[in-house]
């Protein structure tokens, strides 16, 4: 499987598309509601974006919003700029600390004229967004969902995240470590044998490591660690299967990792789902 295509499997991204339409007046999102982030296509017209940075942010061209983590802002049309818009949620799954959701910038805004094949997707959305049938709420979604892989996989293959694991996965050395990390988490992986599987020596791999992905390498695998750990839990498998799915000898060790990444033990975290 492809390095992406993993990642998305992994985090079980969800889009829920909320509205379509004409925007006027002013609305506001991630006030008092759900952990989540947000993306807005802007089809046509004028829309100001407020709460970012404290700045005001006036786009005049279609353009792509994307806010990947829960981001206090509103969005603002009068009714002479003919705002057209399609917003929707976005979750990666119930892990407060997502990696995916983290690789990736707090804001991105991207011009469809700079990524026209994006426009079919936007295109199938509008489409099931006009015709009253079942099924049409789950079809929008799951079209949301295609419309984010293919934005994510246009901003890597444009080189445009700097940083994070998105970033390292198009590292050429890096991401032989990454796979090896994702597809062998149960491994007793040691600064050595990662740095061996990047041909890098230590000192130069942990340094390229920190400041392509973000965080060290270790920090990195437990927080992988963990995330796994979240998804084989939520099948139900034990907490002492899980341990030794992901490379620690008992439960208990698991839960004390898991406490110190999510401040829950794994029961814990299981009961607030």
């Amino acid at each position: 499987m492809d390095h992406l295509s993993q990642i998305i499997n992994r985090f079980t991204l969800q889009a829920g598309v909320f509205y379509t339409g004409k925007l006027c007046g002013l609305s506001s999102f991630n006030e008092g509601e759900p952990v989540e982030g947000h993306i807005h296509l802007l089809r046509s017209g004028t829309l100001s974006i407020l709460g970012i940075n404290k700045e005001k942010i006036i786009l005049d061209k279609p353009s792509i919003i994307f806010l990947p983590r829960p981001t206090n802002h509103s969005l603002q049309a009068r009714e002479i700029d003919n705002a057209e818009l399609i917003c929707a949620t976005l979750r990666y799954d119930n892990n407060s600390s997502n990696l995916l959701a983290e690789t990736l910038p707090d804001l991105i805004i991207l011009p469809l004229e700079q990524s026209p094949f994006l426009q079919t997707n936007i295109d199938w959305i509008i489409d099931e967004a006009g015709v009253e049938q079942e099924g049409k709420q789950a079809v929008m979604n799951r079209l949301m969902e295609i419309f984010i892989i293919n934005m994510i996989r246009s901003l890597l293959n444009k080189g445009e995240l700097a940083q994070g694991m998105l970033a390292g996965l198009m590292h050429p050395q890096l991401k032989n470590v990454l796979q090896n990390l994702h597809n062998a988490p149960e491994k007793n992986w040691t600064l050595e044998l990662m740095a061996e599987s990047a041909a890098m020596s230590r000192s130069k791999f942990a340094e390229v490591f920190k400041n392509i992905i973000g965080q060290t390498p270790n920090e990195y695998l437990v927080n992988w660690r963990v995330g796994v750990a979240q998804s084989l839990l939520k099948q139900g498998k034990s907490v002492g299967i899980v341990a030794n799915s992901v490379g620690y000898e008992t439960a208990s060790a698991l839960a004390r990792v898991f406490r110190k990444t999510c401040g829950l033990s794994p029961k814990q975290w299981l009961d607030n789902l």
